[in-house]
């Protein structure tokens, strides 16, 4: 992990001090709410439903056990809501944390408080941190060299990247390095403070696209020229919400030590051309779809203009990427005795008989490792009663415990809302596997419907039209036979709240849409959306099957339409097609009409 320079540490440690005089002068009267505002969004502080909500930042998802620590105290001691504000909540949501199904029964979420969020930024939320204690938040996080800087605003965000990055088989080039040069770059950049709307940055070092650098206003695909020099695919201007778009090409190499002169000349045209008057028309992705060939013409010259007219001042030197590097180094960590490959076998032959949890968990689970003695392990923040995403302050500790024991002190946030311990050695795998069962986070469900990326939703959010966590509770339970789950193989189910699109409902293989109408919640289903791995194809959007949905009928449309997925697919060999394969074959009708049917009379006739 990047270790924090003695200016590192200032850094941090004076923006919390910047933060307590700002927080003090407003609780006293002596700052504005409207001045306060960009501050403390700037500091990742929201104003939400309820309460404040706290967006702390994990650059590249990058997390330690002491980080993970910090996250359990600030869950036990600081996610507490002031009774009269709980109190206010509970009235005003009036048990709108649970939905009603056809058989009489309620489910979803109530209001909780005490636990970590985790985003698909690789970021760590808080939604119930009382205001005058945000200060105090903020000098526990500076003690571990965390911050919440640039998690909010119109601002370079959390600059993120593959989860595998460091051990991936296919890996081009770790990313980190880049990732993190860029974040010190970025962080409280003058020029790039108030941009027109908020920007997102994500690298990807694999082959495999695991970071959906599609779906970014930019996104860095690692890769080699002819000549084996290490460059970046670049595309802007992608981005979701209620306009999808995929990022354009721009460079399709960039030498490495470019980065940041040409993400300035980037920033800098959207900065400046960038629309300010329309806040749904303000994100780069609007720029480049609109002046297409112009945008990129007005990069490459001023890309020119910084490296012959400024002379290139940004140009990365091989010392500081080497400094920089030598805080990623692999850990040391080999098997005892017998290699990592043949004792996994072992482990797989022996367990599928004698313990078939065990041998699902190493399949799902277990990820391959460019070290044959190591494994990457995934531990599953996604069960009945928790919402998708959600550690509550035991079960942060304890993953901090389970990285110090198995991880060297490392873990990794996921972009599908989990953690991942990247260093973990085959023969601890049986111990590993017996520890986070009893944590709740070995449920062998990576990748399949279950493992679903969900944002909060109406239960907290202010911008939601409709509750996401509800829904996901209600599809989680239908689907808690493992045989069914690995029979349906892998389906990427996202749900968003509203069209800000937090839970990336438009890369879903199956997407679901909280919308609004005439102040009641309903739900739009896509079906064929990806977000630019192997498993999904190339990054797009999902289309609409039909009408909206009520909340009681998500769950019926969800069930037949994978219905129809397992009537219509086909054999691959030993294999059956993969939901998106079916979709792409016999095309989005079968499942439309599939979905519409599930549809209840009565409420059909309200739609």
């Amino acid at each position: 992990m990047y270790q924090y320079t003695d200016f590192d540490k200032e850094f941090v440690k004076l923006r919390a001090q910047q933060y307590r005089d700002q927080l003090t002068r407003n609780l006293a009267g002596q700052l504005g709410d409207d001045e306060f505002r960009p501050l403390r969004l700037q500091n990742g502080w929201y104003i939400q439903r309820y309460a404040p909500m706290l967006r702390v930042a994990v650059p590249y998802g990058e997390i330690s056990s002491a980080q993970l620590r910090a996250m359990a105290t600030i869950a036990a001691d600081y996610d507490q809501p002031d009774p009269e504000l709980l109190a206010q909540a509970q009235t005003t949501q009036n048990g709108l944390g649970t939905i009603p199904l056809p058989d009489g029964r309620e489910i979803g979420s109530k209001l909780k408080f005490g636990y970590g969020h985790f985003t698909t930024r690789t970021n760590v939320q808080f939604n119930w941190i009382p205001l005058k204690k945000s200060a105090d938040v903020m000098d526990l996080l500076a003690s571990v060299n965390m911050h919440g800087i640039q998690t909010s605003g119109n601002a370079i965000r959390n600059i993120c990247c593959d989860e595998t990055a460091g051990f991936a088989p296919d890996e081009i080039a770790d990313p980190r390095p880049y990732a993190e040069i860029l974040r010190q770059w970025s962080s409280l950049h003058p020029e790039f403070c108030f941009l027109p709307r908020k920007f997102k940055i994500s690298f990807n070092g694999s082959r495999e696209d695991r970071a959906a650098i599609g779906w970014y206003d930019v996104g860095l695909q690692l890769v080699k020229n002819d000549a084996g020099e290490t460059g970046f695919r670049v595309q802007v201007g992608g981005g979701m919400g209620r306009t999808p778009v995929i990022g354009t090409v721009v460079r399709e190499f960039l030498p490495w030590h470019q980065l940041i002169n040409y993400l300035e000349a980037v920033i800098r045209v959207y900065n400046g051309y960038g629309r300010r008057d329309n806040v749904w028309k303000a994100r780069i992705k609007i720029l480049v779809k609109a002046e297409g060939q112009k945008y990129i013409d007005a990069v490459e010259k001023e890309y020119r203009d910084i490296v012959e007219v400024d002379g290139a001042p940004h140009t990365i030197t091989q010392a500081e990427y080497d400094r920089v590097a030598a805080c990623f180094v692999e850990p040391e960590r080999h098997c005892d005795q017998v290699a990592g490959d043949a004792k996994v076998a072992e482990m797989l032959k022996a367990e599928a008989e004698n313990d078939g949890e065990f041998a699902r968990w190493l399949q799902r689970n277990v990820a391959p490792h460019k070290n044959p003695d190591l494994r990457a392990v995934t531990l599953s923040f996604k069960r009945l009663g928790q919402a998708p995403g959600d550690a509550d302050a035991a079960q942060l500790r304890a993953a901090a415990d389970l990285a110090d024991r198995f991880s060297a002190g490392e873990a990794r946030v996921t972009h599908s809302q989990n953690l991942v311990l990247p260093w973990v050695r085959c023969d601890e795998l049986p111990e590993l596997w017996r520890a986070a069962r009893q944590l709740g986070v070995a449920r062998p469900n990576i990748g399949l419907i279950t493992d679903m990326i969900t944002c909060p939703g109406g239960d907290f959010c202010s911008l939601a039209n409709a509750r996401s966590i509800p829904v996901s509770e209600a599809i989680t339970e239908r689907y808690q036979d493992l045989d069914e789950l690995d029979d349906l193989g892998e389906i990427d189910l996202h749900i968003s709240g509203c069209i800000n699109s937090c839970g990336h409902h438009h890369s879903g293989h199956i997407g679901i849409l909280g919308v609004d109408k005439d102040g009641k919640e309903w739900y739009q289903v896509t079906l064929g959306g990806a977000d630019g791995s192997t498993a999904s194809g190339p990054a797009v959007a999902g289309k609409v099957v039909g009408p909206s949905f009520s909340a009681a009928e998500v769950p019926d449309v969800i069930e037949a339409v994978l219905g129809t997925y397992r009537d219509l697919r086909e054999k691959k060999g030993d294999r059956n097609e993969t939901f998106q394969q079916t979709l792409k074959r016999v095309g989005i009708e079968p499942f439309k009409a599939s979905a519409n049917a599930a549809r209840h009379p009565v409420v059909a006739a309200l739609a």
